[in-house]
């Protein structure tokens, strides 16, 4: 990886299944994850990915563009909902860009859009080279 280099963007479809599954896994069984009602009565335009969930796509799509490599930081500002529409899900981009490589770390600054928004702010992650 070279400093400026573009990260060919992955794609996921985020469904209420997913959710229902994440929600078991890690816990968070805030019901505006699974309940379109509650979502709505909170002011949400619907039901909504959780924001650990969305950043850990981010975390796939660099695992997938480094083979893997260690993690050593990983961190956004949650700036907007991924709604998911119970019919077809939500569709999440991850896009990168290679800020900086050197001491054996690569920096890479990330978007994260659903439906050509931005969701998640400032993401980025280092990883060891």
């Amino acid at each position: 990886m070279n400093p400026g280099e573009s990260l060919e963007p992955r794609e996921f479809v985020v469904t209420r299944t997913d959710l229902v599954r994440y929600a078991e896994t890690s816990g968070d069984h805030n019901p505006i994850h699974q309940d379109e009602s509650v979502a709505h009565s909170v002011g949400l335009p619907g039901v909504i990915a959780h924001g650990m969930y969305t950043l850990a796509l981010a975390a796939r799509a660099v695992a997938e563009w480094t083979d893997g490599a260690e993690v050593v930081d990983l961190g956004c500002k949650f700036t907007n909902p991924v709604v998911v529409p119970g019919e077809h899900g939500a569709h999440v981009s991850v896009g990168g860009t290679v800020k900086s490589v050197e001491d054996g770390l690569v920096t890479i600054a990330l978007e994260v859009t659903c439906e050509g928004q931005k969701v998640l702010g400032m993401p980025r992650a280092v990883v060891r080279g």
